[in-house]
């Protein structure tokens, strides 16, 4: 089987990772992925993205049609939200990821607000707004308790959500996404939400739009500095299982979330097939929806890779309709836990550097349960005319561990890192609870942080 994978970070990578292990793939000849990264090279042939990037759907099908692709997997948000799995299923090619209907969960925060409205999925109370002088007033009654949450309607990459301490971050927060255009159109609505308190925690389900698979759940950290400090990121590190759940909450969260999100799709004419990630706050009343996502997460999916151990591909199959009984199988998840701690450049998640050799690779992907998830890089050449691996972007890698226990994990993924080397490289020092945590950690936050 041809399958391509669409993206080219370090959610990508531990997609084309784990799929380069499928026998019904069978040889890198058959795996592709655009537009690929240097980590993802050696196991698949890298395509050039199309000059419009990954929101030209047509130009993506085109290509899945050249190299007679069988199956496509679409890892970002961007092309799902464009309707790429539409365009593919106009040519008759089979596609792992929502439609453009349903992608809207993800992909328009008032549409995914007003759906657990409708039907009763547990999330904050909320209010929506397209102009920044109703949104003003709002922010200004007297009942209005603070801090409270500002969201841009639209995909703002990971960067749209502001908790807002006080009344005047909150206008400032509201014009500069209505007013200024921030975010461009995706800031031309805003939800207006109070904010919860709890443990924030992720759950990943597949589904074929009818019948609900629980994957596994997940715990990320947001926050670029240590202590869940600094400005918000796409992510910084996680771990899986989350350690804020057990079967019972899993359980809770399966019959009073995930499958009426599913069966609610379907009644409104948006089947939803594909990987449902749904961003939870774990509040003193139950379980309550943070947000809504249509694929993956970044960097949740270098933790939950690992830590899967049959073949993820009979599992896609079944979600997109092509595979009946590719969801049962079983002892599909390894024993223990999982961590990563990614390794940014300097200056994320602002401006940042690239071009930076890195060494130290092999030696950290040599560390007993270890793996090394390329995010952004790129082959060269340093000045002495060597070929090496270069930074290219803000999150360059994700260092990722298996181990018996959460402790065992972390202290592998750190082990990892601590081999990696290169100019102005950052990282967070407590993942998974390495060290103390502070009051308002991760683990234990005020916020509706947007996931990655």
């Amino acid at each position: 089987m041809r399958v391509m994978v669409i993206g080219g970070g370090g959610r990508e990578h531990a997609l084309v990772w784990k799929l380069s292990s499928s026998p019904m793939i069978g040889s890198r000849q058959n795996l592709y992925c655009v537009p690929g990264n240097a980590g993802i090279e050696p196991l698949a042939t890298c395509l050039a993205e199309p000059p419009a990037g990954l929101r030209d759907v047509r130009a993506l099908a085109n290509l899945a049609q050249e190299h007679r692709i069988d199956f496509t997997v679409v890892g970002p948000e961007l092309p799902l939200t464009m309707g790429l799995a539409d365009e593919l299923a106009s040519r008759g090619l089979a596609c792992f990821g929502a439609t453009r209907a349903a992608a809207r969960l993800e992909g328009s925060k008032v549409f995914a607000k007003q759906f657990m409205e409708r039907h009763g999925i547990p999330t904050a109370p909320f209010a929506v707004f397209d102009s920044s002088g109703p949104a003003i007033d709002y922010l200004g009654r007297s009942e209005r308790a603070y801090p409270t949450v500002v969201k841009a309607d639209g995909l703002a990459a990971g960067k749209g959500v502001v908790v807002a301490a006080t009344r005047q971050e909150a206008e400032a927060a509201v014009r500069a996404m209505i007013d200024e255009r921030q975010f461009g159109e995706a800031g031309a609505r805003i939800v207006i939400e109070e904010c919860l308190v709890g443990h924030e925690a992720s759950f990943f389900a597949m589904t074929d739009g009818d019948r609900v698979v629980p994957l596994a759940t997940c715990q990320d950290y947001k926050r670029a500095l240590d202590g869940d400090r600094g400005p918000n990121t796409g992510g910084m590190g996680a771990v899986s299982p989350s350690t804020q759940m057990d079967a019972t909450l899993e359980g809770v969260i399966m019959s009073r979330i995930v499958v009426p999100t599913v069966r609610a799709m379907a009644l409104e004419s948006a089947p939803y097939r594909g990987v449902l990630y749904v961003g939870l706050m774990l509040t003193p009343s139950g379980p309550m929806v943070l947000e809504y996502n249509a694929r993956f997460g970044d960097p949740e999916t270098q933790v939950l890779m690992p830590r899967y151990a049959a073949d993820i591909l009979p599992m896609m199959l079944w979600a997109a309709g092509r595979m009946e009984g590719g969801q049962d199988q079983d002892a599909a998840w390894r024993p223990g836990s999982a961590a990563c701690v990614v390794l940014a450049s300097r200056g994320y998640p602002g401006a940042s550097d690239s071009g930076r050799p890195i060494e130290g690779l092999q030696a950290a992907a040599a560390g007993a349960g270890t793996t090394v998830f390329h995010a952004a890089t790129r082959k060269g050449v340093d000045s002495s005319g060597r070929e090496v691996v270069l930074t290219a972007g803000g999150r360059v890698l994700a260092v990722s561990a298996v181990g018996r226990d959460l402790e065992e994990a972390v202290e592998r993924a750190y082990a990892g890192a601590g081999r990696i080397k290169f100019e102005g490289m950052q990282f967070r020092r407590d993942i998974g609870g390495r060290t103390v945590a502070t009051p308002g950690s991760e683990n234990q936050r005020r916020g509706n942080g947007e996931v990655a």
